[in-house]
């Protein structure tokens, strides 16, 4: 009777291949996470590049339209386009002396984005 009891038992797994199952299927699933956020940052980083570039673009066009304005209403070009030089420079100084100010925010920003 006793025999019968231990054929129907199903025999017990063993624990080697239980943790070798679990270490496996840990590993998949820490690949699926990787590729996961790694296509979520690259998918985002395409849509910021592709709006920066048209902005860019925008304010490219929007720069030589003032240019030009201002180089008519001044009655030369060249004083037009200068004063728009200038102005880009003041910026830039601008930009120059904050750059503390500016960089930690963006950092943040991107470390936001890349452990989301």
């Amino acid at each position: 009777m006793e025999e019968e009891k231990k054929a129907e038992q199903p025999p017990q797994p063993n624990i080697f291949d239980e943790l070798k199952d679990y270490a496996e299927t840990r590993f998949t699933l820490a690949k699926y996470k990787t590729i996961e956020k790694s296509t979520s940052v690259a998918a985002s980083l395409v849509t910021v590049v592709v709006i920066v570039f048209s902005l860019l673009l925008t304010f490219l066009f929007a720069t030589f339209t003032l240019a030009l304005y201002l180089g008519d209403v001044l009655g030369a070009a060249w004083k037009g386009f200068g004063i728009v030089a200038l102005f880009y420079l003041l910026i830039a100084l601008i930009v120059i002396t904050a750059k503390k100010s500016i960089e930690k925010p963006i950092v943040n920003l991107l470390i936001s984005k890349i452990f989301k």
